[in-house]
């Protein structure tokens, strides 16, 4: 067990056995270094140098599966590292006719997927690489600044048909990803809270098209799935063909170790990803050896709920990754 390589560690997490530590990663954004598929690929690869991460949770644009639809966008100097969207290609209903399939092998999707198989040809494949995709309807959110939930309501069937479009370019982003140097996804959906919908009106506007990307990703040797927000659907989703489970766990229910146990998924999380930027090191460290402690170190990874703020103090993150190789 002692001195385990970063996939041991990660595939005997990912089944509950025995590990050295538990794995460990801290993500964050890469702004105006993420718009070409060169930049990424250094920025990723001088983080993974400085922190030693046991998993790389790829960071392109977080509207990067938008853009070539038409969405366009500019960093203003976010501390979350996002950028602001200055077009937005849906503001009608009918607007959707015009999300149609596109091609992943041009345009910002090209981008994201060579910048993934430039960092994992450097690394030789050594760490866990996760393509950050996104669900179909967190992408439809995207792309209408939010509006597609008053859309599937007035016109559900023009919805539907933008929505398989989007899930047809997503699966082959997917599937191009995995064959090119990913070797696995992060799978985020932003939508599957009570905050912003029933679970009814999720199962057929957001898990319907979730399964079929989920299908997809076949060739995944680590699928990480994302539930973003707060009030989220935990049950429902952790039925999904997944690894693993992220979610903001310091914020909104269920607690790691409950997540663990009620999923028989390996849990992932622990860190508040918003107090780590104001934390001191001394606490952040003590924040990962408590979730380290709550779940015994098993069936776990230790990480943020969500992307941690591009403020944050490399102390802070160096502390974080040492308590939990420490525990």
């Amino acid at each position: 067990m002692a001195g385990m390589s970063r996939w041991e560690r990660v595939e005997a997490a990912l089944a509950g056995e025995t590990v050295d530590h538990p794995p460990v990663s801290l993500w964050h954004h890469f702004p105006e270094q993420d718009q070409t598929a060169e930049a990424l690929a250094n920025s990723t690869l001088a983080w993974q140098e400085r922190y030693d991460n046991d998993v790389i949770k790829f960071m392109p644009p977080g509207d990067y599966a938008t853009i070539d639809w038409g969405l366009t966008s500019e960093y203003q100097g976010s501390t979350s590292g996002t950028r602001e969207t200055t077009h937005y290609p849906v503001t009608t209903a009918d607007d959707w006719r015009r999300i149609t399939p596109i091609a992943v092998d041009r345009g910002m999707h090209r981008e994201v997927i060579e910048a993934a198989r430039l960092t994992n040809e450097q690394l030789g494949g050594a760490v866990p690489l996760l393509q950050t995709i996104f669900s179909p309807l967190t992408i439809a959110m995207k792309l209408s600044d939010g509006r597609v939930l008053d859309h599937l309501r007035d016109q559900p069937e023009r919805v539907h048909e933008a929505l398989a479009a989007i899930t047809t370019a997503t699966r082959a982003m997917t599937e191009t990803t995995l064959e090119r140097g990913a070797s696995g996804i992060f799978f985020a959906t932003q939508c599957a809270t009570t905050d912003l919908m029933t679970a009814p009106a999720y199962e057929e506007f957001g898990a319907r098209y979730d399964r079929q990307v989920l299908a997809a990703a076949g060739a995944s040797r680590f699928t990480m799935l994302h539930i973003h927000g707060e009030h989220i659907m935990f049950d429902a989703l952790m039925t999904y063909p997944v690894h693993a489970i992220n979610w903001h766990d310091r914020r909104t229910p269920p607690t790691l170790a409950e997540g663990a146990r009620r999923s028989d998924k390996c849990a992932i999380g622990g860190i508040h990803e918003h107090d780590i930027a104001t934390m001191t090191p001394a606490d952040a460290a003590a924040q990962a050896r408590d979730a380290v402690a709550a779940t015994g170190g098993r069936h776990v990874m230790i990480g943020p709920g969500c992307v941690i703020p591009i403020t944050t103090p490399p102390a802070t993150i160096a502390a974080v990754i040492r308590a939990v190789r420490e525990s």
